[in-house]
């Protein structure tokens, strides 16, 4: 799969203590610090090129998996945000990390969270980028600002799976026809500007790659994801003691920028970096301050 876009990995079928097999993507040098990705809602594992070229550069192994029902990965049915920290743990193990970083980008973004709440002795440091926040968050109007595509979606998460099975059916069927040059007109609603600028030539072809990917085997792990983000996540971001980044950008449309400010506000001593010209797309264009921030800490 490897190409300018989609980074040369060493894949690995990980079994889990409860059985399950995780499908996980290794680039870079067995030697060098691992960093654990978290891959945005609803993609896969695999490392575009461009982040793996910059970590390896900087002395990272960077490692991306299949959550449980996307890709590879079984699923794991009725898991919570905080169920990841157990497989996070599994793949550091598989890796020969006794202690690793973390990084989550959209829906990726809360999971990063719940290996700095849950794992805080193998977790050095965690980064999120346009994570979404907690459902029901006071102070915070969940909802607003989303694009329609993700009023939506979300609206049938908050109704239940027998809402959102049919909905995520067609809208995983629209994506992976639309092919790399009609994502843009797919994601239409979703994407500002500076988002529609960023999704051409080789983010646009990984961009596919990473959507399609991660339905392979059909919408399970999408729903168990959307499921999980509208329930409560079974874990205390008060109680956060790693260093954590939080990146977003004022012009997100899918997970709109009051939320990072939340998330900023809310996390023990997280250091926010708060953007003007930012959208969504545009944060995953260039890992290289994340990447370099995890490693100074």
């Amino acid at each position: 799969m490897a190409s300018p876009f989609v980074a040369t990995a060493k894949e690995h079928d990980i079994r889990t203590p409860d059985g399950r097999v995780l499908h996980a993507y290794g680039a870079g040098d067995p030697r060098d610090e691992l960093v654990l990705v978290h891959h945005g809602t609803p993609c896969s594992g695999i490392l575009a090129g461009w982040w793996a070229d910059d970590a390896a550069a900087r002395g990272i192994r960077l490692v991306g998996y299949d959550r449980p029902g996307y890709g590879g990965s079984d699923r794991h049915p009725g898991r919570s945000i905080a169920d990841v920290a157990a497989d996070a743990a599994t793949i550091g193990d598989e890796f020969g990390a006794g202690r690793f970083r973390t990084w989550g980008v959209s829906g990726g973004g809360p999971h990063a969270l719940a290996c700095a709440a849950l794992l805080p002795d193998r977790v050095v440091a965690a980064a999120t980028l346009a994570s979404v926040a907690p459902n029901g968050a006071d102070g915070l109007d969940w909802l607003a600002g989303m694009g329609q595509d993700n009023l939506d979606e979300f609206g049938a998460a908050i109704a239940g799976e027998h809402a959102l099975r049919p909905y995520l059916a067609k809208a995983s069927d629209d994506l992976v026809a639309a092919g790399p040059n009609g994502l843009a007109d797919a994601l239409r609603s979703l994407l500002p500007a500076v988002d529609v600028a960023a999704i051409t030539g080789d983010v646009a072809q990984f961009m596919y790659a990473w959507l399609a990917g991660g339905q392979r085997s059909g919408i399970e792990g999408w729903l168990d994801d959307d499921l999980a983000f509208v329930r409560d996540w079974g874990f205390d971001l008060g109680s956060v003691r790693v260093p954590v980044l939080v990146v977003q950008g004022r012009h997100d449309l899918m997970v709109p920028f009051a939320h990072g400010e939340w998330l900023a506000a809310r996390i023990p001593g997280a250091e926010a970096r708060l953007t003007a010209d930012d959208g969504h797309l545009t944060l995953i264009a260039n890992l290289a301050g994340v990447h370099a921030w995890l490693l100074e800490h």
